[in-house]
């Protein structure tokens, strides 16, 4: 076994010795042996020599545009089975100046866990082996480790209670690490909040290698780390959550309106009562063109705590222009309304939820805004005429008030509270053989986000850190500079950005963790804002 070993070791040396920048490669290998004696280094260490690194780089990678030979890819991919490879990836990739991007599930819109915009190297940690999942279905909460899908940890709930779930996002190939780590809304945010409401403890290991619990890291930092964005404070290994309790029972829908079925009156009407539903009511729509050439069409998506005929009463009553119909309305299990929410209707069973691929890969951009005030009539035909091209651009309306009304925009990072009505999400998508170019496609993403400015939220225009945009700014290579990084940052988080600068500011103050939209550590208080 020694002699094997020491085979691994050269081989692992002179692969890293053809790209690695530093003076003495053996030392970064050394150091992790010596932190992790036990570690199969050939397991842990994939150098961009390694015929699985490519392999391993992309099969996490959700967006078609940062698979390229001109993106800068990292240095090498450390993919840690344990705590204890975390720990010590984090010191030797510090002690050689090695900066360190963590990726969980490659859901980032702008793929910035495992690229580089700038030619900054750097080194990723892929965090796909770290999935356990511990449920205690009677203190009605469970841990979940980082690189955990949303799908695993549902199955995973379902097949211990019918009558207990959690409140997440819709597509289930997200891993929790990254969706925990910015907030987290999906169907029963209304009800429940964010995700990253129900999160009670974590371990995270920090700059230094030190794991810390809740009690340890503090209540700053726990705070940070609940919706303040990925990949700025430290590695979160595994979170603690709080499962809530639902019916055993829940009612969907899907209804289709085109033009001549009023489909621009429905969602005039739409803005203005379903942000005033009860808590148990999630009405959504989305505004998606017609692949055929024809007119584009609004799709609503219903979700109910309850069964159907409780559904349908409650639409009759404040919302009876949709015309909702019993034969519209079905029942099914939590777990099943997942399976339904994430696009697979009644065609996959539950344990589609299992599978961590997500296909059709496709190229796409995407942007997001925050609504304080009511769109007028007008503009709702002027969006929709916009769609009125040979394209692939949707529009997600998602229904908020509820439970978020009640909670402080402080409470967390995640600012986007009382006063919001709804958020947009608004993505373009095309295929690797488009016949118009991506220009055109980026084109038509970026006049709508131009006519939209008027009738979102102003001063600033907020965003969601979860839907990142490198559009609205970025750090610059070797820029930690908290004022110019203000532009982007109160965007996502309005006036919680101070306070995770200070945060990072202590628990990270040489910026090892960086990334383009990384929160800047910011050591004092600025004169002016004293």
């Amino acid at each position: 076994m020694e002699s094997i070993s020491k085979t691994l070791f050269l081989l692992l040396c002179i692969s890293l010795s053809l790209v690695f920048p530093i003076e003495s490669y053996e030392t970064f290998l050394d150091c992790l042996l010596h932190q992790v004696p036990n570690s199969n280094l050939s397991q842990l260490v994939y150098t961009q020599n390694d015929p699985s690194f490519t392999t391993l780089l992309d099969t996490s990678i959700q967006n078609l545009r940062f698979i390229s030979p001109n993106i800068t890819k990292p240095l090498l991919i450390l993919k840690p089975t344990n705590d204890q490879e975390v720990q010590a990836s984090i010191i030797c990739c510090k002690n050689h100046s090695l900066p360190l991007r963590v990726r969980s599930g490659g859901h980032d819109y702008e793929g910035l866990s495992y690229r580089s915009i700038s030619s900054t190297q750097f080194v990723m940690m892929d965090l796909s082996s770290l999935r356990d999942i511990h449920i205690d279905q009677y203190q009605r909460i469970a841990w979940v480790q980082s690189g955990t899908t949303l799908g695993e940890l549902y199955y995973a709930i379902s097949q211990q209670s019918g009558t207990l779930a959690f409140p997440g996002g819709t597509c289930p190939t997200v891993c929790v690490g990254g969706l925990f780590s910015g907030g987290g809304f999906g169907i029963m945010t209304r009800k429940f909040g964010l995700s990253a409401d129900n999160i009670i403890d974590a371990i995270l290991i920090d700059a230094n290698g030190r794991v810390l619990n809740r009690e340890t890291m503090g209540e700053d930092l726990f705070w940070a780390i609940r919706g303040g964005g990925g990949g700025s404070f430290g590695i979160v290994i595994s979170w603690k959550i709080r499962l809530v309790q639902i019916p055993r029972i829940v009612s969907v829908f899907t209804l289709t309106k085109t033009l001549i079925e009023g489909a621009i009156s429905l969602v005039d009407k739409w803005q203005r009562v379903a942000p005033n539903f009860s808590e148990d009511v999630l009405l959504k729509f989305a505004i998606e063109p017609d692949m055929n050439g024809g007119e584009p069409v609004a799709v609503f998506k219903g979700f109910y705590l309850g069964r159907c005929y409780g559904l349908l009463t409650y639409m009759h009553i404040h919302f009876p222009e949709l015309g909702l119909k019993k034969d519209d309305c079905e029942e099914m299990s939590w777990i099943q309304s997942v399976v339904y929410f994430a696009g697979y209707g009644h065609a996959k069973p539950e344990t589609v939820l299992l599978d961590r691929t997500s296909e059709p890969k496709e190229y796409n951009k995407g942007t997001s805004d925050f609504i304080t005030d009511l769109i007028p009539y007008k503009i709702w035909e002027e969006i929709f005429d916009r769609f009125q091209y040979e394209g692939a651009g949707v529009i997600y309306f998602e229904t908020k008030g509820g439970r978020m009304n009640t909670i402080s925009e402080s409470a967390l990072p995640f600012p986007h509270r009382k006063g919001i009505l709804y958020s947009i999400q608004c993505l373009v998508f095309w295929p690797e053989n488009a016949e118009v170019s991506e220009e055109k496609y980026l084109g038509w993403l970026n006049e709508m986000r131009s006519f939209l400015t008027p009738y979102v939220s102003k001063n600033p225009r907020r965003a969601y850190v979860n839907f990142r945009d490198l559009d609205l700014g970025m750090n610059e290579e070797g820029n930690t500079n908290y004022e110019n990084a203000r532009d982007w940052g109160e965007k996502y988080f309005m006036g919680n950005f101070k306070r995770l600068a200070l945060v990072k500011g202590k628990v990270d103050p040489e910026n090892f963790f960086w990334h383009e939209q990384s929160i800047p550590p910011l050591l004092s208080i600025p004169v002016a804002e004293s």
